[in-house]
């Protein structure tokens, strides 16, 4: 008996035809090929199989009884075949009830999270959602194992892989946020002079002393004074709106924040880039229904997000 990694296993379509037709030129023009090259394939198949298969009869070509007892499990085999590399089913997110895991920085949790549940809620029901922060460094390995389905925050300090899947959400710009009757709120808007007076809170899930800004600041010889590090917005706009300290952040989180405390935005008074807000997934996932659906539904709440108003 031959051994599977010798056998051609294209040779059972073949096989199936002729048993089908009985006849090699019919089975040569079901299968699309000539007669003396179906006559071929019988040949190798009679060699693979180390049996005649078909023979012929004065009322035509007859299966030996090796061909017969061949017959189902070679249609098993190629139903199951079938089935492997048919297209993949829809999927229905009205009946799913698949968990999908997100990671996502505390900006996306405020900003998104709230709408995406909303939405999911309402148009699939069964499905679970697990919301993780994000990990340093970025999560290569729970993306590859499918620990994770997709990794949601800023690009630049994501920094995903080359290889990953990234698509941009929508981009934010810094600004600063003071309680409402703070003596900055008087000309409405900060010099640079007077932000870097200023007593700063800053906003560091790590206890990172420098961001972006003090990158900016150093290049021009200046430094800022921090005088308090959280490690989340959860109790930020409180602590402003109590205090002279000034915080620069995101200016789409500082619009929120102005609704749950008496607080003010301003425009940082230096230019910087605007940032752009990404999703990141593993190729891995790219062309999975379910996958692409979650994908879907985070970009249609990403698009309802309106622009943050001119500071």
């Amino acid at each position: 008996m031959p051994e599977l990694r010798n056998f051609d296993l294209n040779l059972l379509v073949a096989f199936d035809l002729l048993m089908q037709e009985q006849n090699v030129s019919r089975a040569a023009e079901r299968m699309f090929v000539s007669q003396s090259a179906m006559s071929h394939i019988l040949q190798r198949l009679r060699q693979q199989l180390d049996d005649p298969l078909l023979v012929k009869t004065p009322s035509g070509m007859k299966p030996t009884n090796r061909a017969l007892a061949l017959i189902e499990p070679v249609k098993a085999v190629l139903r199951d075949v079938k089935h492997l590399i048919r297209a993949r089913e829809e999927f229905d997110p009205a009946k799913s009830v698949r968990r999908f895991v997100i990671a996502a920085t505390d900006y996306m949790d405020l900003l998104m999270i709230p709408a995406l549940v909303e939405r999911i809620a309402r148009y699939a029901p069964g499905v679970d959602i697990h919301v993780k922060q994000t990990e340093t460094p970025f999560p290569v390995r729970e993306l590859e194992y499918n620990d994770l389905d997709v990794v949601l925050g800023f690009e630049t300090i994501l920094k995903p892989p080359a290889y990953m899947i990234v698509e941009k959400l929508f981009d934010d710009r810094m600004a600063c946020l003071v309680r409402r009757n703070h003596f900055a709120n008087r000309g409405n808007r900060l010099t640079l002079d007077e932000y870097v007076s200023m007593k700063h809170m800053l906003i560091s899930r790590t206890g990172t002393r420098i961001g972006l800004i003090d990158d900016w600041l150093a290049e021009k010889g200046l430094e800022r004074r921090i005088a308090l590090i959280v490690p989340h917005f959860l109790s930020a706009p409180f602590i402003v709106a109590k205090t002279d300290m000034l915080l620069s952040l995101p200016e789409r989180i500082a619009e929120k924040f102005v609704g749950l405390a008496p607080l003010s935005v301003l425009s940082v008074p230096f230019d910087l880039p605007a940032y752009d807000l990404v999703m990141v997934w593993h190729p891995l996932r790219e062309t999975d229904p379910a996958h692409r659906w979650l994908r879907d539904e985070i970009l249609a709440v990403c698009q309802t997000l309106r622009q943050p108003s001119t500071t």
